[in-house]
């Protein structure tokens, strides 16, 4: 078999994650982006509280804090996320997101003084490359506008929220984490609503659907990572990982978006920096000369 029924369950759920980026688009059609990322985070929050409801009585101080710091960084990320999608393509957004992945062992680096491996510096020199490719060609010459350079800031957030979910990981309940970090994220983004004077949209049945369905994609892409990551190393998972922005191309593409070809030479380089960020060279084996 050439997938197992993990890596099989993460490739479905890369091309449903893909396909978020161009349904956060539409929404911003019927709502404004904090509004959305609040009713996205809130329904998220509601469906993995539904699944830890009996978990959630253990809930600790540790708990609170860790989910807490998640939900900050959380909030930023998919914040300004949204507001970047108001003026760059989805499949731009989903590429430039990427850089996530390459940024985690450069933040690391600044902020715990873990010295990136080779491939890391080599993955961050091709997603380097690829970001200046993306950046502004429709206008025939590279530059970061303002929707890449939200949408950039985004990508460093995640990158921090990855960190941060390591941080935690073995010193909390990952149910009773989600849900806080959920619910802490739905919060200060209605929150933060009046601070940016962007007020509640009005009723809206397409809104309310793209909530919910991104709430619950929210809820059970979270569940099947943890899932299948128990079993599928970290290399191959971010590999898999890697196509989520074709799949947000492909998506956008059917949906009548286009990307020059410079555009799409540096989506291709952002995801070999992703790929190449998280490959190791095989040690030799013990003995061999």
């Amino acid at each position: 078999m050439l997938f197992s029924r993990q890596e099989a369950a993460l490739i479905a759920i890369t091309m449903v994650w893909g396909g978020t980026f161009l349904a956060v688009k539409t929404a911003l059609t019927a709502s404004g982006p904090l509004f959305f990322v609040g009713a996205r985070f809130a329904a998220a929050a509601l469906f993995a509280a539904l699944i830890s409801a009996r978990a959630l009585k253990g809930l600790t101080r540790h708990e609170l804090i860790a989910g807490s710091l998640i939900g900050v960084s959380i909030v930023l990320g998919y914040a300004l996320q949204t507001y970047g999608l108001q003026t760059i393509s989805s499949s731009k957004s989903a590429f430039i997101t990427a850089l996530y992945v390459p940024m985690v062992p450069l933040l690391q680096w600044l902020a715990l003084k873990r010295r990136p491996h080779l491939m890391s510096w080599l993955g961050i020199a091709f997603a380097f490359a690829g970001l200046m490719l993306l950046a502004g060609p429709e206008a025939g010459q590279i530059g970061l506008g303002r929707g890449e350079m939200l949408t950039l800031a985004s990508a460093v957030a995640i990158a921090a929220e990855i960190i941060l979910i390591s941080r935690f990981a073995g010193t909390v309940h990952i149910g009773r984490v989600t849900v806080v970090q959920l619910a802490v994220t739905a919060l200060l983004a209605f929150a933060a609503m009046p601070v940016a004077g962007e007020s509640v949209p009005g009723f809206s049945w397409l809104l309310l659907a793209l909530a919910g369905g991104m709430g619950l994609a929210s809820a059970i892409i979270q569940m099947v990572m943890n899932w299948a990551q128990k079993s599928v190393s970290p290399t191959r998972a971010t590999v898999i990982y890697s196509g989520e922005p074709v799949w947000a191309g492909v998506v956008g593409r059917i949906a009548g978006e286009r990307l020059p070809g410079l555009a799409i030479l540096g989506g291709l380089l952002v995801v070999v920096g992703v790929v190449v960020s998280e490959l190791r060279p095989a040690r030799r084996a013990e003995g061999e000369r």
